[in-house]
């Protein structure tokens, strides 16, 4: 659940010390979660729970590619770096902690890609570049060899911003060190989706927030869609994976006009192209 805050800090190395620190703590939660699950599960516990022989060892290489991210951007920021957090990270097994790695991972790629825009070292954009390719490799292996599902959703990654992804993030952070600065950021309510499917009718509500008559600004790719709530309900588009956030302008989606989200809608498909029906939430529409 943290995967997701620590991409994003690689790709503010360009920026100063305050938004620096922000995007260390998604690396250091990212990490956390891999190891949090490796020291909890055997590599019998991952047999005997459904998944490959040499799943775990897969993993335990991931969790290394991990902390190493957190000793290149903990270097970088010296005195700056962000202190660990403590987590909570809802998986009970290692198969919903595969599901989990695989939604995480997605999300990751896609911080990566959305905050490429604030880079301003050239040296930096090229350290980030060759770890989002290596994300990018994580999510597509949990998802096609682990999972059995779609190893992408299509020919273009999401690009999501920093508020969105630390929206994800935040539910799992439990407490902070007081001596961590403040984030330039802020953490939007949680939106849910039920009966989605593409191009159908869902139902959408948000925490403590009024659906109707707002915009629901859907991500995929490099196309954002924006469909109008009306009788608590939206039209999905067609697409597998969609990042979904409450608007309320039917043109702009941003810090300044989402009053809710982010939500993850995933739609799988197999090698012929076939999808299954998925719900989404702010929790990632995590499958346990």
């Amino acid at each position: 659940m943290i995967v997701i805050e620590r991409k994003v800090t690689h790709l503010y190395l360009g920026l100063n010390s305050v938004v620096l620190p922000a995007h260390l703590r998604p690396r250091v939660s990212r990490s956390a979660f891999y190891t949090g699950a490796l020291n909890n599960f055997t590599e019998d516990d991952f047999i005997n729970d459904g998944l490959p022989q040499w799943a775990r060892g897969r993993f335990e290489q991931i969790a290394a590619h991990e902390q190493a991210h957190v000793q290149l951007l903990s270097s970088a920021l010296g005195a700056n770096a962000t202190q660990a957090c403590n987590y909570s990270f809802p998986y009970t097994s290692p198969s919903s902690f595969a599901a989990l790695s695989q939604l995480l991972e997605g999300v990751g790629v896609s911080a990566y890609a959305g905050a490429a825009q604030y880079v301003t070292n050239k040296d930096y954009l090229t350290t980030a570049a060759v770890i989002l390719s290596t994300e990018a490799r994580h999510a597509a292996w949990v998802a096609g060899p682990v999972n059995k599902e779609n190893p992408w959703s299509g020919p273009f990654d999401t690009a999501l911003g920093l508020s969105t992804v630390y929206t994800l993030a935040s539910q799992f952070i439990t407490s902070c060190p007081s001596s961590n600065p403040s984030l330039p950021v802020k953490a939007f309510p949680a939106l849910t989706f039920a009966n989605a499917s593409p191009g159908e009718a869902a139902d959408v509500t948000a925490d403590d927030v009024t659906t109707e008559g707002q915009y629901v600004a859907f991500f995929s790719g490099l196309s954002t869609t924006f469909v109008q709530v009306q009788n608590g309900q939206v039209i999905v588009p067609n697409a597998t994976s969609l990042y979904a956030v409450l608007t309320s302008s039917n043109a702009t989606a941003d810090d300044s006009t989402i009053t809710a989200g982010v939500a993850v809608l995933q739609f799988p498909f197999n090698s012929n192209g076939s999808s299954s029906t998925s719900t989404g939430d702010s929790s990632m529409n995590v499958r346990v």
